[in-house]
């Protein structure tokens, strides 16, 4: 057994307290990582408020990056000392896993965000013998030392550096996310206009991302003003501030009544989805990334859908971590992927700072440096 510090939330709404906890064997499968550094993310906001009803006492975190410590017995994709990037967990064995589209796990939702155990139904974690709720994305990576899946672990090139894993670690959810959207889901062609609601981590993820494409056009959404500037300098072409115009309208304004081909919804914002649907043109596609209320419910014409006109959901940018992150490396290797202009970092014992900037909109991506 080997010890931690986790900043555990104890009810919905709840500060995140540092506290030491123990961490039990692995399982064949685990792995302990030491962690470097994780980003924090408006869903572990939404499950330390009680909006996403992950079970409490918890420790959640979930796009952690450190230096594997231990390995199960089973474990092939990793070995003791390798720096990783720690994602989402899946099965492995559903047919959406074996199709290789693990975001759509049958049991993705159990094993990542609402269950706080294992599939087995244990935890790894433990505060003097009480067992603590964990397993958020296969990791609870707000915490000194993790028990993470393998299958969730990316593992990074021979010399990469503490510092390196400090700017990479939001890839494993977030960014990837809006990323993946872009190029996994719809994939622009040259001559569309690609529109993203939100200028979030994961709306500006798709900015960077659409920007290594060869798309002609892309719009950014957003009500603040220096998110919009950030997305102008990360490649948008073109602007809407919804506290001055319509989106409706602008988007008419912008595509001289076409419409947008191709559209990224990160706001969660059902009324900002219906707006963006309206705008689609003929064949235009639209990815619904950003989560609204359990129970909401959107509004649209059925009969705009006919003339080809379609609407998806998109998780983790339908990714498959162990690949599509090294892609992203790649791109961020040559200055395509810039995430460090999205990141502020905050030592682990700030963690209530981090989260309140989070949630006030003040820092796009707090990361969070461990010690």
């Amino acid at each position: 057994m080997s010890t931690a510090t986790a900043a555990v939330v104890h009810e919905p709404g709840g500060p995140f307290t540092l506290t030491e906890v123990e961490l039990g064997p692995l399982r064949p499968d685990e792995v302990r990582v030491r962690t470097v550094a994780t980003g924090v993310c408006h869903t572990d906001l939404s499950a330390a408020s009680g909006a996403t009803p992950f079970p409490l006492p918890g420790v959640l975190g979930h796009e952690g990056a450190g230096v594997v410590e231990e390995v199960g017995a089973q474990v092939g994709r990793a070995a003791v000392g390798d720096r990783v990037l720690m994602s989402f967990t899946s099965c492995g064995r559903c047919r959406r896993c074996r199709q290789g589209h693990p975001a759509y796990c049958r049991d993705h939702l159990s094993l990542n965000l609402l269950g706080g155990r294992r599939a087995d139904g244990t935890t790894p974690v433990t505060v003097r013998g009480r067992e603590l709720n964990a397993h958020f994305f296969g990791q609870s990576s707000f915490a000194t030392r993790v028990v993470a899946d393998e299958r969730g672990l990316v593992v990074l090139p021979p010399g990469t550096t503490d510092e390196d894993l400090v700017v990479l670690a939001p890839l494993g959810c977030g960014l990837m996310t809006g990323a993946g959207a872009v190029l996994n889901e719809l994939r622009p062609r040259p001559d569309d206009v690609l529109a993203i609601t939100g200028a979030g981590a994961v709306g500006l993820a798709a900015v960077m991302a659409a920007r290594a494409t060869s798309v002609a056009r892309v719009v950014v959404v957003d009500r603040l003003p220096s998110r919009l500037d950030l997305a102008l300098e990360l490649g948008a072409t073109d602007v809407v501030d919804t506290t001055a115009v319509d989106l409706e309208d602008a988007l008419e304004e912008l595509t001289q009544g076409r419409g947008v081909d191709a559209a990224v919804e990160t706001t969660g914002v059902v009324p900002v989805l219906d707006a963006l649907v309206a705008s689609l043109a003929v064949r235009g596609r639209c990815a619904v990334v950003g989560a609204p209320p359990a129970g909401s419910r959107g509004s649209f014409d059925v009969q705009a859908l006919l003339p080809g006109r379609s609407i998806r959901g998109v998780t983790l940018g339908d990714a498959e971590a162990e690949s599509f992150v090294p892609a992203l490396l790649g791109l961020h290797r040559q200055g395509r992927f810039p995430l460090e202009r999205l990141q502020v970092t905050y030592p682990f014992a700030d963690i209530g700072r981090a989260v309140a900037d989070a949630a006030r909109g003040d820092t796009v991506k707090p990361v969070l440096v461990f010690g």
